[in-house]
Parts: structure tokens; C-alpha cells; sequence
């Protein structure tokens, strides 16, 4: 295998819902194409989050969405080159999704390797990337199963409160499970804390729990994306918040967490290589 052309896959999870899934997945997959990286971010939601709000905001009416790839897979049908990718302005690719992907998850039950079939309808891109970022379902259903078989590792943005940071157990028990049973290469990128207010006693508190309880075992990565009206605003736009503000907290945010991930990967990658030799 030539690791210096397969891309990074990275699952961006956590089952509860808003806890910036989509906007780290968008804002990731876009500082990281600014660094000259060859991106493509998967919408792999039913809501399709992700796909509106880079600017499609009408998913159901796309040609070709993730569930059509899929479906190709368990019908063994071949998927042609480039098939399903859209271009973003700025310079990211992505594969959309549609309200049919929640069929497709019911299609899955009953299927053969059902839990690697997004892994497979991945397969022929790989090889065109240096990243592709996963943005996960709010649930721990058997999308989000597919998503961490088909990946190499799990992002998990955690919103800074604390009912939010006692589900990740549950998130945490079920990336060991699909580790053993399903994908033994599966690791954790890190722990990304979100909407986070330093200036609060509260927010420092819950960054300091988070820390202290996960930090020994887990990667928490040094720089949180603060809560951020201007953040928010971005996906009515199409626009990552690079475009929409480019000097403002949360970009500046965005752009650490962009080179942190580049570090672990690049570290990783030569690990790997010093394996091989």
C-alpha cells in the first residue's frame, strides 16, 4: 500500500446534536484545502446539515446524493469517477446527502458487511484525497457505525456544559466496540471542546472536568472554538467562517485545530512508514 497517496478518513461524531459537528466538519475540511490539502467532506446525515449549509439548501433535489452511492454498493453496481461530488468555491469537495439517506439506514439492518458499506462506497475516492471528513448523524445508529468502520479515526466535538460531556461514556464504549469488532485501526483524533466561554468560571470549570477525567487516556485538543454569534450566522451563507470572518476568535479557533490535525496525521503517517521500512 503507498500511504503517502490514501487519504485520511476522519469521523466527526458525537450522538448528541448541537454540539458543532457540521460547522467543525465544514470549518476543518475548509482551513485544511488552505493549507493545500486535497479535501472532500462527507454529508453523512439525513438532516443534511452539512450539504445546506455549504450552500445547497435544497438536498432533496441533488442528482446524485451519498444514499444513491450506497445503494450502488449493495446492489454491487460500479461507482463512475467522480459520481455525487459537488465543488465548493472554496476549494473543498463534498458529497451531499438527502432525507434518503434515513431509508438507506433502515436498508442497512438487513444487509450483508452492513456495517462497512459506506466504507466500500469510499473506496474509489480515497485515492484523490489527502482528507476526508465525515459529518455523522446525532445518533448512535448503524449510519454512524458505517462512518466509524470507514474511518481511521473519531473527531469529537463536545459542547462545553456538563450533561453533554457525561454522554461521551456512551460515545466512548461504542468506538471501543466497533475497535474490537468491526475496524481495529479505529483511534481517537481528540476531544474538540465547543462553544466554549473563557471568560465565565463556569466554562473554565468544564474544561478543566472534561480535561482532567479524559485528558490521561485521550487527546483534548488545546484549542476550543468559542461560542460565536458570526460562527453561527456562516451557514445561512454557503461560506466557511474563513470567508465570513476571517479575523475574527472562531477562525482563528478553526485554524489550530486545522494544524493540530495536520501534526497528529503527518506524525502518524510517518510512524507508519518507519513500520514499513
Amino acid at each position: 500500500m503507498n500511504l503517502a497517496q490514501k487519504a485520511t478518513v476522519i469521523a466527526i461524531t458525537n450522538q448528541k446534536g448541537g454540539t458543532g459537528k457540521t460547522t467543525t466538519c465544514e470549518n476543518l475540511g475548509i482551513g485544511l484545502a488552505m493549507e493545500g490539502k486535497k479535501v472532500c467532506v462527507v454529508d453523512v446525515d439525513p438532516q443534511s446539515s452539512l450539504t445546506i449549509s455549504m450552500g445547497w439548501p435544497r438536498p432533496d433535489e441533488l442528482d446524485v446524493t451519498l444514499s444513491d452511492l450506497m445503494k450502488k454498493v449493495l446492489e454491487d453496481k460500479p461507482i463512475q469517477p467522480g459520481e455525487g461530488i459537488l465543488h465548493h468555491a472554496e476549494g473543498v469537495d463534498l458529497i451531499p446527502s438527502s432525507i434518503e439517506l434515513a431509508g438507506m439506514e433502515v436498508s442497512l439492518v438487513n444487509a450483508m458487511s452492513r456495517e462497512k458499506v459506506l466504507k466500500q462506497a469510499l473506496d474509489g475516492v480515497k485515492r484523490s484525497y489527502d482528507f476526508i471528513l465525515l459529518d455523522c448523524t446525532p445518533s448512535l445508529g448503524m449510519l454512524t457505525i458505517n462512518a466509524l468502520a470507514a474511518a481511521d479515526s473519531a473527531l469529537i466535538p463536545v459542547q462545553a456544559q456538563y450533561l453533554p460531556a457525561k454522554g461521551l461514556e456512551q460515545l466512548l464504549q461504542t468506538i471501543n466496540r466497533v475497535r474490537r469488532q468491526i475496524n481495529p485501526r479505529l483511534r481517537i483524533e481528540g476531544i474538540l471542546m465547543t462553544m466554549t466561554d473563557s471568560r465565565t468560571n463556569y466554562g473554565k470549570e468544564i474544561d478543566t472536568l472534561i480535561r482532567q477525567a479524559y485528558g490521561g487516556k485521550i487527546k483534548v485538543f488545546e484549542q476550543g472554538i468559542p461560542r460565536s454569534v458570526r460562527a453561527a450566522e456562516t451557514s445561512a451563507e454557503g461560506k466557511s467562517i474563513f470567508a465570513h470572518d476571517p479575523k475574527g476568535k472562531v477562525a482563528e479557533a478553526y485554524r489550530a485545530l486545522t494544524k493540530e490535525v495536520m501534526h497528529n496525521s503527518e506524525k502518524r503517517r510517518k510512524h507508519q512508514l518507519d513500520q514499513l521500512r
